[in-house]
């Protein structure tokens, strides 16, 4: 049962991507520009967070959403794949550019929750986060 199990996920891996498809991409996190998020969460309860972030080419699709998570501390951004072509439409300073993703969080515990969101690099190359944190009531 076990080789017919490898040799599907083998033969699904191998069909899954085509080589010659001809699309690059690349992945690029984008820095989040604001965030839609309570002030105070209940424990047990479920919330939803919404991040805006900013799309400067047509060739730009949210792949996935970057969560760590670290004790109470959840650290936050946005994955985008980025399309390799030349005809990228520049959608710098139209309402198209601005993107936004809604994720739901469950609260697991007391405490506050700090939420650190990836804004960039500052100059020195380093990383900078828009830092909120949010107390748990009861």
């Amino acid at each position: 049962m076990k080789k017919i199990a490898s040799f599907l996920v083998i033969l699904f891996l191998l069909n899954a991507c085509s080589p010659d498809d001809g699309i690059n991409y690349h992945l690029e996190l984008r820095p989040i520009e604001s965030v839609d998020i309570p002030t105070e969460f209940t424990l047990g309860e479920t919330y939803e967070i919404t991040v805006h972030y900013t799309k400067p080419t047509s060739c730009y699709y949210f792949n996935n959403l970057y969560y760590e998570k670290n004790l109470n501390v959840r650290t936050i951004a946005v994955e985008t794949a980025v399309e390799q072509r030349d005809n990228c439409n520049d959608l710098t300073g139209t309402p198209s550019e601005d993107a936004e993703y809604t994720f739901n969080f469950y609260v697991t515990s007391n405490g506050s929750y700090i939420f650190k969101f990836y804004q960039g690099k500052n100059e020195n190359g380093e990383n900078i986060f828009l830092e909120y944190e949010v107390p748990v009531v009861e």
